[in-house]
């Protein structure tokens, strides 16, 4: 996570500012970003939520403000910036970064993305070492480890396909920011729905071959297939910009693609936990919670884009009006991936907690 230093105190803080006349929230937002931090990206309209602090004003009152933090994924760091000379900018990690920001909400904010739960999850303690440990059996003897049913490698495939999801995400918004070589957006996005392919393949094989599954075997089909859908849709995005040669994107579309990089983020961090649902329950419901408010969202932006689109193009330019339709479309289908993703984590979750 990247904070700056306060103009006033140099104490570290987030990039943020005042409400600004005719932009949105998100958009003044990512202004801010730029001009306070010098990085541009792709913003989230959707905000991970809110916290108070006490702000000095330049006529000596110390006042409440309220401050709604909107997620941006970097893709540019600029060299030269406007506050560059006034502030300085570091690269923290999530935990250090809570660490350093004073207002407790907001440290409660950056924490949300390393949650207790999902820490737990990641420290991947495996079955065997754990009889090893209980038995105090140093090494486990290859006889017995045959005589334990296989299990699959389902968890790692999921957080394997995850990792494709996010980076098929990156490059999209990228492609949608006009950002570097549109040309090497697509083919990523590409390359990443082969990698997804392969993935995917693999967990069939594993689902038919293996005697033990962690979860009933139609909720591991169906949550992998959910995942494919989501990379097939940026798949199937690219290629509608690179047939009809779009090279301009409208704001409501890389709002989605903002939306599309922050909804593969929460998927990616709701991987892992599923390798225990009992204790990561509550942390995966709020995950899939604000994976279907994004879902929400994402709705509105399609409808206003699409009425945008017919009201400035649909007479004059009818073929520009298809074409911004059929993008629209896919990054629609994206969110929706994503949703179903959340249904399904919900589903095991009813049915293994």
């Amino acid at each position: 996570m990247l904070l700056v230093t306060s103009r006033g105190t140099g104490r570290w803080v987030i990039p943020k500012g005042n409400a600004m006349s005719g932009l949105t929230p998100h958009a003044a937002a990512a202004l801010e970003a730029e001009e306070e931090a010098g990085v541009r990206g792709s913003v989230c309209p959707v905000p991970l939520g809110s916290y108070r602090y006490r702000k000095r004003k330049g006529s000596g009152a110390s006042l409440m403000v309220d401050v709604d933090v909107f997620p941006l994924s970097v893709t540019d760091e600029l060299p030269a910036w406007k506050e560059a000379h006034e502030r300085e900018r570091m690269w923290f990690t999530l935990a250090d970064a809570a660490d350093k920001v004073e207002e407790a909400d907001l440290r409660e904010l950056m924490r949300s993305f390393v949650a207790s739960e999902f820490q737990a999850a990641t420290r991947r303690t495996g079955m065997l070492a754990t009889v090893a440990h209980k038995s105090r059996i140093s090494h486990m003897s290859a006889w017995f480890q045959r005589l334990l049913p296989m299990t699959g490698n389902f968890f790692e495939l999921f957080e394997a396909h995850a990792q494709t999801i996010v980076a098929g995400a990156d490059a999209l918004a990228r492609l949608l920011q006009g950002t570097g070589n549109p040309a090497d957006h697509i083919r990523e996005v590409i390359e990443r729905e082969n990698d997804g392919d392969t993935v995917i393949r693999e967990v069939l094989r594993t689902v038919r071959e293996t005697f033990l599954t962690p979860f009933d075997r139609s909720a591991i089909t169906s949550l992998i297939g959910a995942m494919d859908d989501a990379i097939d849709e940026m798949q199937a995005t690219v290629q509608a910009v690179d047939v009809y040669d779009v090279t301009t994107f409208e704001q409501e579309m890389k709002d989605m693609g903002a939306i599309i990089v922050d909804a593969a983020r929460l998927v990616a961090e709701a991987m892992p936990l599923l390798r225990d649902v009992g204790r990561n329950g509550t942390r995966l419901h709020e995950l899939t919670e604000r994976l279907v408010r994004m879902e929400n969202h994402a709705d509105e932006l399609h409808r206003a884009g699409l009425k945008r689109a017919f009201r400035e193009h649909g007479e004059k330019a009818t073929m520009r009006f298809l074409v911004a339709r059929e993008i629209y479309k896919h990054l629609e289908m994206i969110v929706d991936a994503f949703e179903d993703v959340a249904n399904e984590i919900d589903g095991i979750v009813i049915d293994n907690a």
